[in-house]
C-alpha cells in the first residue's frame, strides 16, 4: 500500500474522479491502481476564489517499489498500525451484577464496549426510548408541556441525540477507530470516517443510538426506560440502588448521568461523595443567516453543494481575561428548548443531517467560574445555572417562549422592538426583551468587548439584526464528581465509576462516548 498525504483537488472533481487525480500524482497509467481509499478529507478554504479539498489516501497499486524509487512528495509506504485491544483469549468472570445509570453516549459505548465481549450489563435510563422521547419533545415545542424526565437533556443517546451530531476527530485513537466503526455499522454516515469535521446530524442520530441499543440486547444486555436511580449507597450486598424505589444490588455502577441530572448530583453530595465546583460557560445562542456563514467563509463559492454548509470556531481573550467562544455551532439549524426543570429556559442548537435550514446558530459563550458564583461550595454552579434559567424563563413571559435580542439592541443596551433579516428558529416562541438583564456587568461586558473582535475573524458575525436567544447555560457540566486517576472509580465510593459529561470528565459526544468505553475497560480488567 502507498500512503499519498496533502492531495489538494478542486472542489467540482468528483471522489470517482479521484483514480485519474492520483495516477497523474504517481506518474502512472491509472490502470495500475488497484483500489484506493480515502483515510481523511479536509477543506482548504484560506483562498475563497481557489477553494481546495485536501486528501490523504491509501492507495494499492502495481509496481509499488518502482513508484517508491521515484521519491514523489507525499507519496510513502503505508503502515498500519493495529492498536485494537484484542480480548479474544482473555476469559472473564461474567457473574458480576454491573450496571450502568445513564444512556447517553458514555452509558451506551461503555454498554456496548462491555457487552460485546458477553459481560451483561444492566442499563437505566430515566428518560424514554427515543421513538417515545420524540414524541415528548413535539409536545413541548407544540404545546408548551414539559416532561421533566425525557427532554431534550434526559431519554435514549442523552443531549447529544439533540445537538449537530458534531463528532470530533477521534479517529487514530485505538477506542475512537473502534467507536466510529460502530457508529458507521449502526447507520451513521460512511463519510465520517475521513471527512475532516465528521456530523451525524439529529435525524440520523435518532436511528444510530435506537441500532445500538438493539445491538446491546442482541448481545444479552439489559437496558431499562423510565426508569429514574434516586439513590445510590453501599451495603454489605454491594452498592444498593434504589430504582423507581426499588432497592437492587450490583457489584459495579458506571455513573453516566450527563450535565443536567442536578437531582442525582445533590443526591450523591448528600451521601458524601466528593464533587468539586468547576468551571464552565454561559451565553446565547446567536443565529445568523446560513447564507452569511457561507459568504464569509467560501466567498463566491458560497452556493458550491459540495461545501455543504458553513462552518465557524471563534474565540477571544477579553482585556479583563474572560474567555469568549463560539461552541457546538449548528449549520443550517435550529435553536431548541432545553429546560429540563419546571419553571427554567434553556436552550441548545441543533441540526438534521442536511444542514438545510435557512439559519445557523452556535452557542455564544463567556467561562464562568467561583467568582462568578460568589461561592466556594461544590453545588454553587448548579444554583447559578438555575438562577439564570428562572430569568430567562420569567424573561420570555413564564411560558417557556424564550428571550430574544438583536445584537444591535444588546450592544445598545435596549429592548428590541422589531427583527431584521434574521427570523428566530426557537419553535415554542419568544418574546422581545433585554438579555442584558440575566448576567453580571463583568459578563455583558465582555460579550460587548467580544463582537466587534469576532466580527473581524468571521465577517458578519457581529451583524445588528444577528439574533441572541437566552440562555444557553447547559454547556458543560459545573461539578466534577472526583475520582481516582489511574482506576478511574469514586475517590469515595468503591466500584462507582464516574464517567463522561456529567461526572466532569467529557465534552461533546466522542469524549464522553471513549471515557465510558475506558471505564468499560477497567471493569474488564478487574473480571479478567
Amino acid at each position: 500500500m502507498l500512503l499519498i498525504t496533502q492531495l489538494k483537488v478542486k472542489i467540482d472533481i468528483l471522489d470517482n474522479d479521484l483514480p485519474n487525480i492520483i495516477a497523474k500524482k504517481l506518474r502512472i497509467d491509472s490502470g495500475k491502481i488497484i483500489d484506493f481509499s480515502i483515510i481523511r478529507r479536509s477543506i482548504d478554504a484560506r483562498k475563497k476564489d481557489n477553494i481546495l479539498f485536501v486528501y490523504n489516501l491509501k492507495v494499492n497499486v502495481k509496481d509499488e517499489l518502482y513508484i517508491l524509487s521515484k521519491k514523489i512528495k507525499n507519496v510513502s509506504s503505508f503502515i498500519e498500525q493495529n492498536n485494537e485491544l484484542d480480548y479474544s483469549n482473555v476469559k472473564f468472570n461474567k457473574d458480576k451484577k454491573i450496571a450502568i445509570i445513564g444512556f447517553g453516549p458514555a452509558g451506551m459505548f461503555s454498554a456496548l464496549k462491555l457487552s460485546s465481549i458477553g459481560i451483561n450489563v444492566t442499563v437505566f435510563e430515566r428518560g424514554e426510548e427515543v421513538d417515545k422521547r420524540i414524541e415528548s419533545i413535539k409536545r413541548f415545542e407544540e404545546k408548551g408541556i414539559l416532561n421533566t424526565e425525557s427532554n431534550i437533556q434526559f431519554g435514549e443517546g442523552g443531549a447529544g441525540t439533540y445537538s449537530d451530531g458534531k463528532l470530533t476527530n477521534r479517529k487514530k485513537d485505538v477506542r475512537g477507530k473502534w467507536l466510529f466503526e460502530e457508529l458507521v455499522k449502526a447507520g451513521a454516515p460512511e463519510e465520517i470516517l475521513y471527512v475532516h469535521n465528521p456530523h451525524i446530524g439529529t435525524d440520523k442520530l435518532i436511528k444510530v443510538v435506537k441500532n445500538i441499543r438493539l445491538k446491546i440486547i442482541s448481545n444479552g444486555s439489559t437496558v431499562n426506560f423510565n426508569s429514574r436511580v434516586s439513590n445510590i449507597e453501599q451495603s454489605d450486598k454491594g452498592l444498593e440502588l434504589t430504582v423507581n424505589n426499588k432497592l437492587q444490588y450490583f457489584d459495579y455502577v458506571i455513573l453516566a448521568i450527563g450535565h443536567s441530572s442536578r437531582d442525582t448530583i445533590e443526591m450523591l453530595y448528600n451521601n458524601s461523595i466528593d464533587i468539586q465546583s468547576k468551571p464552565f460557560a454561559v451565553g446565547f445562542r446567536i443565529e445568523h443567516k446560513q447564507l452569511t456563514i457561507n459568504k464569509a467563509q467560501f466567498g463566491s463559492n458560497y452556493n458550491n453543494e459540495r461545501l455543504g454548509a458553513a462552518e465557524y470556531k471563534l474565540t477571544n481573550q477579553t482585556k479583563n481575561s474572560k474567555g469568549v467562544y463560539t461552541f457546538c455551532m449548528c449549520p443550517g439549524g435550529y435553536v431548541v428548548p432545553s429546560s429540563s426543570e419546571e419553571g427554567m429556559l434553556a436552550v441548545n442548537g441543533m441540526s438534521e443531517y442536511k444542514r438545510d435550514n435557512d439559519n445557523a446558530n452556535s452557542a455564544l459563550l463567556v467561562t464562568v467560574n467561583e467568582d462568578d458564583f460568589l461561592s466556594k461550595h461544590p453545588l454553587a454552579g448548579i444554583e447559578f445555572q438555575r438562577n439564570l434559567e428562572r430569568k430567562a424563563y420569567l424573561l420570555g413571559g413564564s411560558n417557556y417562549y424564550a428571550p430574544i435580542q438583536t445584537v444591535d439592541d444588546f450592544i445598545n443596551d435596549k429592548v428590541t422592538k422589531k427583527l431584521g433579516s434574521v427570523i428566530p428558529s426557537y419553535p415554542i416562541g419568544y418574546k422581545f426583551a433585554n438579555l442584558r438583564s440575566l448576567f453580571s456587568d463583568d459578563i455583558n461586558e465582555a460579550f460587548i468587548e467580544s463582537f466587534p473582535k469576532l466580527g473581524n475573524k468571521l465577517k458578519g458575525f457581529n451583524q445588528a439584526d444577528a439574533i441572541l436567544t437566552g440562555v444557553e447555560s447547559r454547556s458543560s457540566s459545573p461539578v466534577r464528581i472526583t475520582r481516582d486517576k489511574d482506576n478511574l472509580e469514586s475517590i469515595s465510593l468503591p466500584n462507582l465509576y464516574p464517567t463522561g459529561e456529567g461526572a466532569g470528565y467529557a465534552g461533546g459526544i466522542v469524549s464522553a462516548a471513549i471515557d465510558g468505553i475506558r471505564v468499560a475497560e477497567k471493569i474488564m480488567d478487574k473480571l479478567s
